[in-house]
């Protein structure tokens, strides 16, 4: 079942403000728990980690900063 123009939006904005938050404070705890790399290995992490989170939500973010379509309401 595909999710409405208006659903989507609601879960991508979840996702950023409650969901990119807390991944964040994951990806720092953890490199604080390898006892902080030389920066440029902690800078690879934290750009992986980056674009890793936001693959499984590509299909909510997808056309979420367009105008709506004409049949959603």
């Amino acid at each position: 079942m595909a999710l409405s123009y208006k659903a989507r939006r609601r879960w991508a904005l979840v996702i950023l403000v409650i969901g990119l938050p807390l991944y964040i404070v994951a990806a720092v705890t953890v490199l604080n728990w390898i006892n902080r790399p030389s920066l440029w290995v902690e800078l690879a992490v934290y750009v992986g980690l980056g674009v890793l989170w936001a693959i499984p939500f590509r299909s909510i973010f997808r056309g979420i900063g367009q105008a709506p379509p004409e049949d959603s309401e």
